[in-house]
């Protein structure tokens, strides 16, 4: 399973990827004393129209069709976790990422050391390319580092090593439709999170690409990667960079017709399918451009392996109530 916007492990050339590694150890938990919970926004739940049918989205994604679907009360992160968080729980852990026990990780190619650059590549998205030796502490390759974005959101994450965190943290990682309503910000069918106007009053609103894509950005929106964790205004919920910036793991396995079945299953407190071999990521990256890959709208989706990690791929979390 792979995409231009998710590139997945599995996607690149077979020279590229070691022996899969070990599944990752158990780890504890954070502190008892910690509230897990502080800072979380509340998400009072209840009825929402789910998906959308954009006349330019994706349908073979299975954005549509646009359904209710009623939720229970629920918590979410305002932002996405950080390196400084992440770094609290690899300290307290010993944790060691999906990246990190392969050996490599996806680079765009724009910052990517191509000194570490190794034999493999992603079909129809060259842009991506396979780093030895990049991982959350190092982005680009293994010569960079995070010192100066402590509060950029952590990336080169897996699915895996996003629920790892989240299990640790006490909570746990949103279902796809959690993450949808809190995204809406409580707005009906609006196209993105404040709104259907993509910069309103010339503002922007979101870290996505702009210039042509893959060769020239021009970072108007003041960042030409990853941006801080509270950049931007937040959404009517108070979630910060619910599209752009990174894009972000739900609990659910992915399909794109599951949810399209009558069924109670898909319309109250959904978790998705039950088997699958992929993991569902939502909100769109600052690699978006609307040339190729318009997935910051808040129907849009994608999946990727549990596995696969990237330079734009990160996570926040949730909890029940």
């Amino acid at each position: 399973m792979t995409s231009c916007c998710s590139p997945g492990r599995g996607s690149a050339d077979h020279r590229a990827t070691p022996a899969p590694p070990a599944p990752p150890a158990p780890v504890r938990r954070g502190d008892p004393a910690d509230d897990p919970v502080k800072g979380m926004v509340g998400i009072p739940g209840g009825t929402f129209l789910m998906g959308g049918e954009d006349p330019d989205g994706w349908a073979a994604d299975g954005e549509g069709p646009i359904r209710e679907v009623t939720l229970s009360p629920f918590l979410i992160d305002p932002v996405c976790v950080t390196n400084a968080k992440f770094a609290t729980f690899v300290k307290a852990t010993g944790y060691v990422t999906d990246a990190e026990r392969f050996g490599w990780s996806f680079v765009f190619h724009h910052v990517a050391d191509r000194r570490h650059v190794i034999d493999g590549h992603v079909p129809g998205a060259p842009w991506w390319l396979a780093v030895a030796g990049a991982t959350w502490r190092s982005p680009e390759g293994p010569e960079s580092g995070i010192t100066s974005r402590q509060n950029h959101p952590v990336v080169h994450v897996s699915w895996n090593d996003a629920a790892a965190y989240a299990a640790w943290a006490g909570k746990r990682l949103p279902t796809e439709a959690e993450w949808e309503m809190a995204a809406r910000g409580g707005l009906v069918r609006a196209r993105y999170p404040w709104g259907n106007e993509l910069t309103p009053r010339g503002r922007h609103r979101c870290n996505i690409w702009q210039g042509r894509f893959p060769q020239v950005n021009t970072a108007e929106d003041g960042y030409a990667g990853t941006a801080p964790v509270k950049s931007f205004a937040p959404n009517g919920y108070g979630l910060y960079n619910a599209s752009g910036n990174v894009w972000e793991w739900c609990a659910d396995r992915w399909s794109t017709d599951w949810h399209v079945a009558e069924s109670p299953r898909t319309r109250i407190d959904p978790q998705g399918p039950p088997a699958g071999d992929g993991r569902v990521l939502r909100g769109g990256s600052y690699l978006c451009h609307d040339s190729y890959c318009n997935r910051y709208r808040v129907a849009a989706r994608t999946g990727n392996t549990p596995d696969s990690s990237s330079g734009h791929t990160g996570f926040r979390c949730a909890a029940s109530r």
